[in-house]
C-alpha cells in the first residue's frame, strides 16, 4: 500500500512539473508617453513578487459569510469577526504557498532565496532577469517615459497550468506602476478627482447665501436645520457610550473644513448637552491627508463643512467624530487609499492599487507624502462617505476588488455608507452611457454610481420637504436642484436581501423603458437602500450661511442615526449593528421607515425611475423612523 501511494504521489509531482505553460497576463498596448528602449540586462536583479490568490473571495461566499453575522434571523447575528480572523480566512492557502515555492525551486532557484510574507499573500525573491525570464517564459525590456522616468516590464508572461489557480499577479510584469517624476497636465487619471473641485464627483450644490436663519419648524420647507432633521425622523437621543463608540467621516484632500465655520455653526445650532463650540473632529491622516487652509471657498470647504457640521451636531459633543482625511496635496487619493489604511492586507490584494485610478504612495514628487499607509487605522463602527464615481469610470475587476473589501469590513462589524449621487439616473456630470460604453451628456442609457452599486455598502438617496409643506407632511424624492441617484448596476448581481423587493417593484411598478435603457433583468444590485433629506441645508461656509443640496448631506445624517443606535446597543452590552442591509430589508424592519411614494429621479432625457409603495430605486426603502429603528435593533441579539 505504501509503495502504491509513493508511486501515485510521484505521478502527481511529475504531472505538475510537466504541466503546460499558459499565458497568465498580456498587455494590449503601451500606456501613453512610454516607449521601449532596450532588452534588460540578463544579470540585472529584479524584485520578483508572486501575489497569491485569496480564497473565499467570490460573491456568493462573501454574501454567505456576511449573512451569517448580519442577518437578523441568523444565530450568529452580531458575532463579528476579529481582524485576525478576517486576515486568516482570506489568506492564501498553504497548498498555494507550497505549490509556488516548489515550482520556483524546481526551476533552479535555491529555497533559501525564496521568502513568504507574513500574511502569506506574497512569495518574494530577488531574481536575475535571466532567471525571471526562464520562470515566466517571457522577455523583460526597459521602457522610458517622456518625462525621463524608466521602468522595467514585459509584454506578457506565462505560468505552468498547475500554478495558475494559485497566482493573482506577478510583479514586475505587464503593469506600468512607476511613479512619474512629474505629472502631465493632460493626464486623464481619475484618482486625483475625488477631492478636487469641479471634477464631477458627488459634491453638494450651493444655491444662495442666507442672511436670516429660520429656526422654527414651520420653515423646514425652505431651510433644513438640525432641529428639522430631528423632527422629520424622530431623532432625539443623548449618547451614553461615546468613548466606546465611533463614527468616521471621510474627506479627500484638498477638501477641508474651516474651524471657524464649525464654531459659527455650533454657536447658532446648539446640540444636546455639552456645547460644540471649539470642538473638532479627531484627525486620522491617511497618506499625508491634511486639513489645508491654502485654498478657501465653497469648492474647497463645502463638502467637509457640510459633513462635519451636521454629523457632529447630530451625534452631539458626547460622541467624538473621526475625520479620515485622505491624500496629500500633491497626489490626492481614492477609495482604495482609504481601504489600504483600514486593512493592511488590501494594499497588496490582487496586485495592490491601480496607478490609473489610485494615489500611489510613497509620492516622490517634491512635497509629496513619503510613506504608504497600510493598516494604520482601526475602522470606526460607522463610516460615511459623500463621494462617488460613475460605475462605468472603472473596470469590473477594479470595482469587484474594492467591493470585496467592503464585505470584509462588514464582517468586522463596520457599517459603510455612501451617498447615491445627485444626478438621478445620470452619472456624475450629467453623463449617460452610449451603446459602445462611452459616456456623454446626450447618451440615452442610465449610468449607475459606484460604490453605491456594491452590494456590501449601504447607499443613501435624497428626499425633500416639499415647497409649502409642513415638517409633519410626507416627503418626496428630491427634485430641487439635485435628483436622488438610483438605478440598477451593470456590474454586480442582486444580493439575496433585495430579491423580493426588486421583483415586487418590477412587477407592480415596471419602469416604462426598453431593456436597452437600463439593466431590466431584475438580476442586478439596485440602489439606494435608504434616503434622507437632501434639500435646503443651512451650513456655515467661509464666514457666512448658505443653502446646499445633495445626497452629500443625506449620507452623514443617516450615519449619525446609525451611530446613535450603536450607542444604545453598546450601552446595554450588545455589539454594533455592522452591515445593515440584510437587517433593514428583513420583514421585522418593514415598518421602520417612512415610505416615499412621490417623485422621480430624472436623467438621460427621461423622468428616471418612479417612487412606489415599498422599495424603489429612487429613495430605497424610505427614510429612517428613528424610534422604530432603535426599538427593533435593541430587540436583536
Amino acid at each position: 500500500m505504501l509503495a502504491l501511494f509513493s508511486l501515485a504521489l510521484a505521478a502527481v509531482v511529475a504531472a505538475q512539473t510537466l504541466s503546460p505553460s499558459v499565458q497568465h497576463a498580456k498587455r494590449s498596448q503601451l500606456p501613453s508617453g512610454w516607449s521601449r528602449v532596450r532588452r534588460h540586462a540578463p544579470d540585472a536583479v529584479l524584485p520578483l513578487r508572486f501575489g497569491l490568490a485569496q480564497p473565499n473571495i467570490d460573491f456568493n461566499t462573501l454574501e454567505e459569510l456576511l449573512n451569517d453575522v448580519s442577518h437578523p434571523e441568523s444565530p450568529n447575528y452580531g458575532n463579528h469577526w476579529t481582524a485576525t480572523r478576517v486576515a486568516e480566512h482570506f489568506a492564501p492557502s498553504d497548498e498555494a504557498v507550497h505549490a509556488v515555492t516548489s515550482w520556483i525551486s524546481e526551476n533552479g532557484v535555491p529555497r533559501g532565496r525564496v521568502h513568504v510574507s507574513k500574511t502569506k499573500g506574497w512569495i518574494m525573491l530577488n531574481a536575475t532577469v535571466a532567471e525571471a525570464e526562464a520562470l515566466l517564459n517571457t522577455q523583460y525590456h526597459v521602457y522610458e517615459h517622456d518625462s525621463g522616468k524608466q521602468h522595467v516590464a514585459c509584454d506578457a508572461y506565462n505560468l505552468p497550468a498547475h500554478i495558475v489557480p494559485h497566482v493573482e499577479v506577478v510583479t514586475p510584469s505587464i503593469d506600468f506602476n512607476a511613479i512619474l517624476s512629474k505629472r502631465s497636465s493632460s493626464s486623464t487619471s481619475t484618482h486625483i478627482k475625488l477631492g478636487q473641485p469641479g471634477t464631477g464627483t458627488v459634491n453638494p450644490k450651493l444655491t444662495k447665501s442666507v442672511s436670516t436663519i429660520l429656526h422654527e419648524l414651520e420653515n423646514c420647507n425652505t431651510q433644513i436645520t438640525p432641529a428639522c432633521l430631528r423632527a422629520l425622523y424622530g431623532f432625539l437621543y443623548a449618547p451614553l457610550a461615546g468613548s466606546k463608540n465611533s463614527y468616521g467621516i471621510v474627506e479627500y484632500t484638498p477638501q477641508a473644513y474651516r474651524p471657524a465655520d464649525l464654531d459659527m455653526f455650533a454657536t447658532n445650532f446648539s446640540s444636546i448637552g455639552k456645547t460644540l463650540i471649539g470642538a473638532r473632529p479627531v484627525l486620522a491622516s491617511i497618506d499625508g491627508g491634511v486639513v489645508q487652509d491654502i485654498s478657501e471657498s465653497f469648492d474647497f470647504n463645502g463638502e467637509s463643512n457640510l459633513d462635519l457640521e451636521y454629523a457632529m451636531n447630530l451625534v452631539t459633543a458626547q460622541q467624538p467624530v473621526t475625520l479620515y482625511q485622505v491624500g496629500d496635496l500633491e497626489m490626492g487619493a481614492s477609495f482604495n487609499n482609504l481601504l489600504d489604511a483600514l486593512d493592511g492586507s488590501f494594499c497588496t490584494f490582487e496586485g495592490g492599487d491601480d496607478p490609473t485610478n489610485d494615489g500611489i504612495y510613497p509620492d516622490n514628487v517634491a512635497g509629496g507624502y513619503q510613506k504608504d499607509d497600510c493598516g494604520i487605522i482601526k475602522p470606526a463602527n460607522v463610516i460615511s462617505t459623500s463621494y462617488g464615481y460613475n460605475e462605468a469610470d472603472l473596470s469590473p475587476a477594479y470595482t469587484a476588488r474594492q467591493c470585496a473589501e467592503y464585505a470584509k469590513l462588514g464582517l468586522l462589524g463596520v457599517t459603510v455608507i455612501y451617498s447615491s449621487g445627485d444626478n438621478g439616473v445620470s452619472g456624475n456630470g450629467g453623463l449617460c452611457l452610449n451603446p459602445d460604453g462611452t459616456q456623454t451628456t446626450d447618451g440615452k442609457i442610465f449610468n449607475p454610481s459606484f460604490p453605491s452599486t456594491c452590494p456590501f455598502v449601504t447607499s443613501i438617496g435624497a428626499t425633500q420637504v416639499n415647497p409649502g409643506a409642513k415638517v409633519t407632511d410626507p416627503e418626496s424624492a428630491c427634485n430641487q436642484v439635485i435628483f436622488s441617484g438610483g438605478g440598477f448596476s451593470n456590474y454586480f448581481p442582486i444580493p439575496d436581501y433585495q430579491k423580493a423587493v426588486v421583483a415586487s417593484y418590477l412587477k407592480n411598478s415596471p419602469p416604462p423603458y426598453a431593456s436597452t435603457v437600463f439593466n431590466s433583468t431584475g438580476l442586478s444590485r439596485t440602489y439606494p437602500d435608504l434616503a434622507a433629506n437632501g434639500a435646503n441645508y443651512v451650513i456655515a461656509i467661509d464666514g457666512q450661511f448658505g443653502l446646499v443640496f445633495g445626497t452629500s448631506a443625506s449620507a452623514p445624517v443617516v450615519g449619525a442615526m446609525l451611530t446613535m443606535i450603536n450607542d444604545a446597543r453598546i450601552t446595554i452590552g450588545k455589539t454594533p449593528i455592522g452591515f445593515i442591509n440584510p437587517t433593514i430589508y428583513s420583514p421585522a424592519f418593514r415598518g421602520a421607515f417612512n415610505d416615499i411614494t412621490n417623485g422621480t429621479n430624472p436623467g438621460c432625457g427621461t423622468s428616471g425611475f418612479y417612487t412606489a409603495k415599498g422599495y424603489d430605486p429612487v429613495t430605497g426603502l424610505g427614510t429612517p423612523n428613528f424610534p422604530r429603528l432603535l426599538a427593533e435593533w435593541l430587540l436583536l441579539k
